[in-house]
């Protein structure tokens, strides 16, 4: 696997704590955001160090999940995006990047952690 962090945008933060956890234990590096503006300007500072983004649709004011994983392809077209959701899961179709995953709340945590490993997989091999 690459060097790099999973950046994970979620607003509630007892969520966002046991995501960054669950990640943790998993092996993967987390950088924590907690709405869509703090986690475009922390993607735009060193775009090069995230390798895939796990990030809530709703996020407060400013920029959304949509939007947010939208500012990151431009960057990165090949970037593995996951969503979670609990009410917005229908929109992933029309308001979701390519080849990005939807992961309905409430989740088990091996969800996500099976969904990066398959999108950083995939990401790999189209790469080479």
């Amino acid at each position: 696997m690459k060097l790099g962090a999973v950046l994970v945008v979620e607003d509630e933060a007892l969520i966002l704590l046991d995501i960054e956890d669950a990640l943790e234990e998993a092996g993967f590096v987390v950088i924590a955001a907690r709405n869509g503006a703090q986690a475009i300007q922390t993607f735009d500072a060193d775009p090069q160090h995230v390798i895939a983004v796990v990030t809530d649709i709703r996020l407060g004011a400013g920029p959304d999940g949509w939007e947010v994983a939208k500012h990151l392809r431009e960057v990165s077209p090949v970037l593995p995006v996951i969503y979670m959701s609990g009410d917005r899961a229908v929109d992933w179709a029309s308001m979701g990047v390519p080849n990005s995953l939807m992961i309905q709340k409430p989740f088990v945590m091996q969800q996500i952690i099976t969904g990066l490993a398959t999108l950083l997989n995939e990401t790999g091999s189209r790469e080479h």
